[in-house]
């Protein structure tokens, strides 16, 4: 039988699809090789106007980014008690993966590097300066509790919920129903329909998400290099010099990009599963073997100061709390989660297939924030309780926010000493990769509009990231914190793409329940 042309050209696009939109690609490298370039020209200049920029964002978009998560938080949790949560996520009768594979990849991608290197130093911080929603004296166990709340505030109900709750079953409905691709510009489908699938418009949302993901995932790349960099200098006296880090880079490269390109099914999920049978076993030693009725009695107090003073933290604005403190805390977090909302989206969406939405945002919004409130009260808990007991003195690095310092002063604290120490650098490094993996393979899923993208384009977008953590840390690790600066900036024309979800996600759950014929047409 003689070869359709038609059929030829029609693989060609779909093979150049695949490999990626042009206008994407061309838009984000563009901002990685201007951000690179403007630095080698004038460091401090680019330092200045992005630290402007993050003053500016923090102070005045501050109350509403707050207001948005807190919004998508309870509309969420009204949805999944709704009828239509009854709803099944893609065309599978059962799950695509099992339920600890699937949880697995949700807890290491979204907690991922930022939480464990914040787990050990944030609640201690908190506990050596009092944070404004409340007025214990700084230091003394009347403290913990708060310190604790604040720490669960951050890391809590309201950054998992933006982070793939209403937004999964926009691009859920929009995907699996509609037939539209798993890219962030389709949040905006339920609002300007086929429109913002075509042309310049669409490219621009997607580049947008890309870039703010590109700048929060670099950011936890680079100062992991530096953590294991200062964490093998005091084991065991390597040189914490440019040269470490960079090997450190190289080897934490080649473990996300080959997790990515060998796919959701592979890699990816045996790098989760591991990571989360680790940290288990861990989080198990320490609570068996260290401070284990300081650390059941504190997360019962913590947890209950966090639910009585929840809207209190939640609310706090530069007009009653220390402008620094709102913006180096609760916005640039919540700015942090916005800017990784819609590729994080997309990537629960494409892993969720065979569960219901109620399965999907509970997974999200309750059970993983839950989850994450442990973890923080086994390694920070533990660092209040050494820090108490003169065992460890964390004041003078945690005020200069040396959180690297803090994790393995905590680690090394902890029973088993070195080699505890060594499993949580270990566990941390791993924890950053499956952020590099999910994220690689978003960003290709994002750029080719596939489920299943190119193992170049993945091994590509991981390849940058990690080229540009190099080069930035050559300049200096602070430039890695202009970029994490930068992220709070970009959370603006990002947050503005998840908006329309706060109305669009129920909309569209029960819409595709009642495409399932769970409830009746209207």
């Amino acid at each position: 039988m003689m070869n359709d042309p038609s059929l030829s050209r029609r693989d060609t696009e779909t093979g150049m699809r695949r490999l990626g939109d042009p206008l994407v690609l061309v838009l984000t490298i563009g901002f990685v090789v201007t951000f690179i370039g403007l630095s080698l020209y004038d460091m401090d200049r680019v330092a200045d106007g992005i630290g402007a920029g993050f003053a500016w964002t923090a102070r005045v978009l501050g109350s509403y980014f707050q207001l948005f998560l807190l919004l998508t938080f309870f509309i969420a949790i009204g949805v999944a008690l709704s009828p239509a949560a009854k709803a099944t996520v893609g065309d599978l009768e059962t799950p695509e993966m099992s339920t600890f594979k699937w949880l697995s990849i949700i807890m290491c991608t979204l907690l991922a590097g930022g939480g464990v290197f914040f787990a050990a130093g944030e609640p201690v911080y908190h506990f050596l300066v009092t944070p404004p929603a409340f007025d214990t004296e700084a230091g003394t166990p009347g403290a913990i509790a708060g310190a604790l709340a604040q720490s669960f505030m951050h890391w809590g109900f309201l950054a998992w919920a933006v982070l793939g709750s209403l937004t999964a079953v926009v691009l859920a409905y929009a995907h699996y129903i509609k037939g539209q691709p798993l890219r962030p510009r389709t949040l905006l489908y339920p609002v300007f329909g086929e429109r913002i699938m075509r042309g310049w418009f669409g490219g621009v949302v997607d580049t947008f998400c890309v870039i703010a993901v590109v700048a929060g995932t670099v950011g936890p790349i680079g100062f992991l290099a530096t953590q294991l960099s200062y964490g093998l200098h005091e084991l065991f006296g390597l040189p914490a010099t440019f040269s470490t880090q960079l090997g450190i880079l190289a080897f934490l490269g080649a473990i996300y990009i080959t997790s990515a390109v060998t796919g959701v099914h592979r890699g990816i999920q045996w790098l989760s599963r591991f990571n989360v049978i680790l940290a288990m076993v861990i989080g198990a030693v320490i609570f068996v073997f260290g401070p284990t009725l300081f650390l059941a009695n504190i997360y019962v107090q913590g947890m209950g100061e966090y639910v009585s003073s929840f809207f209190t933290m939640a609310t706090m604005t530069a007009e009653t709390a220390p402008g620094w403190w709102m913006q180096w805390w609760t916005v640039f977090f919540f700015a942090w989660f916005i800017g990784y909302a819609p590729l994080m989206a997309v990537f629960v969406a494409r892993i969720s297939r065979g569960r219901t939405i109620r399965q999907m945002i509970l997974a999200v919004a309750v059970m993983a924030p839950i989850a994450t409130t442990i973890w923080f009260t086994l390694l920070g808990g533990s660092g209040i309780f050494y820090q108490l007991d003169g065992a460890i003195d964390l004041t003078e690095p945690l005020n200069n926010f040396q959180f690297d310092v803090a994790t393995l002063t905590v680690a090394q604290a902890l029973p088993g000493g070195t080699w505890m120490a060594g499993a949580i650098m270990v566990l941390t490094l791993i924890f950053v990769a499956t952020t590099g993996d999910s994220m690689s393979y978003s960003i290709a899923m994002v750029g080719s509009g596939h489920d299943a993208p190119h193992p170049l384009v993945r091994a590509f977008w991981g390849g940058v990231m990690a080229v540009m953590a190099a080069m930035l840390l050559y300049m200096g690790s602070g430039q890695i914190s202009v970029l994490q600066q930068f992220i709070v900036i970009t959370a603006i024309p990002v947050s503005l793409i998840l908006l329309p979800s706060l109305w669009t996600g129920p909309k569209t759950a029960y819409a595709m329940a009642r495409a399932q014929g769970l409830l009746p047409e209207d």
